[in-house]
């Protein structure tokens, strides 16, 4: 191979390598977004994405929540722990007692975020409707990372696809000018 096809190729795989490293560089860093939903029963699921992105956090949340009623009584701070849902789901180490609560949950690492929801306590048996419900919110939440997902994925190919294109076309240039597709 001549030096300026080296160069080409050199170019071109650097290019590949940042188009697709830079997706996971950029998710790693940067304010992140907690949401936080009762399961209808005494637990809170809290589901933590990348504000930037929406890509869940794959690293180690640190959270604590507190809740407090609205005849006045208060909850917590109780640690968040990671969720058997997912790996971005967390659920505090103490179920919430039975009643209305402001729930407040608080994340120091990996970065500061808060957010804050009303929740209902009660047992499961007592309210299907309550679990229906809130199993409705967690598949459209999910529906609509699903569709934020894809749409980041279509504009990574398009941009693969350009990439590659400009790298053929170059090379086609290259080879143009040293002659070898010149007929004779």
């Amino acid at each position: 191979m001549n030096k300026t096809l080296r160069h080409a190729v050199t170019l071109l795989l650097a290019g590949l390598v940042l188009v697709l490293g830079a997706s996971a560089a950029s998710a790693d860093n940067g304010p992140i977004k907690l949401e936080v939903i009762g399961d209808g029963g005494h637990n809170v699921n809290v589901l933590a994405t990348w504000k930037k992105n929406g890509q869940p956090v794959e690293e180690v949340v640190e959270a604590t929540l507190t809740a407090k009623s609205a005849d006045g009584r208060s909850f917590g701070p109780v640690q968040l722990m990671s969720a058997s849902e997912g790996q971005n789901v967390y659920q505090p180490a103490e179920p919430l007692p039975n009643g209305e609560w402001s729930v407040t949950v608080t994340a120091t690492k990996p970065s500061k975020a808060r957010a804050t929801t009303k929740v209902t306590a009660q047992d499961l048996q007592a309210s299907p409707m309550a679990a229906a419900e809130a199993l409705t919110r967690d598949r459209a939440a999910a529906a609509a990372a699903d569709s934020e997902d894809s749409s980041g994925s279509l504009l990574k190919i398009g941009i693969i696809v350009l990439v590659a294109v400009l790298a053929l076309g170059a090379f086609a240039v290259i080879m143009r000018r040293r002659g070898l597709y010149a007929r004779r």
